[in-house]
């Protein structure tokens, strides 16, 4: 995926994701090995999620 389209989206950490669907921050690594999130990697090899994509899966739109 190039992450030159996804510059200055709002990105979440996976703590983020976690707190938001209250599980465990390794159970969203394993939504998004699984292909269930798609997730992006910092230049550090961590992972980030795209804010938009989560408030759709919790049926919430972006205004």
């Amino acid at each position: 995926m190039n992450g030159d389209q996804h510059i200055g989206e709002p990105l979440l950490t996976p703590a983020e994701v976690a707190a938001t669907f209250r599980v465990d921050p390794k159970t969203v690594t394993r939504w998004a090995k699984a292909g269930k999130l798609t997730s992006i990697r910092t230049l550090g090899g961590h992972r980030r999620y795209r804010k938009a994509e989560i408030r759709a899966l919790l049926g919430l739109h972006e205004e």
